[in-house]
């Protein structure tokens, strides 16, 4: 698995798909035999993952829409997020 770094741009896993769940109102993600119910927050950093942003694009987008977020607290766990994800084959860096 690479590394996550500033300029890494992190996008879903090959058949990866994040879709909206009637049940709770939510989204999850569908994977190959996975499905990942997501929090309110996992949503956020998902929906930036989409290839095109850098890891301190999707930072700065969160920090500015999350009243109260520090830089680095953000920065800490979108690169654990993003580690366990890929480390699953969820997300691919």
């Amino acid at each position: 698995m690479r590394e996550i770094r500033g300029d890494t741009r992190p996008r879903l896993g090959h058949h990866v798909r994040m879709r909206p769940d009637r049940a709770t109102g939510g989204h999850v993600l569908l994977g190959p035999e996975t499905v990942v119910v997501l929090n309110q927050t996992g949503h956020a950093v998902l929906r930036l993952c989409d290839g095109e942003r850098t890891v301190d694009q999707i930072v700065a987008s969160l920090v500015d829409g999350f009243e109260g977020a520090d830089e680095p607290t953000v920065r800490e766990q979108v690169h654990d997020y993003l580690t366990r994800l890929a480390r699953r084959n969820l997300v691919t860096l």
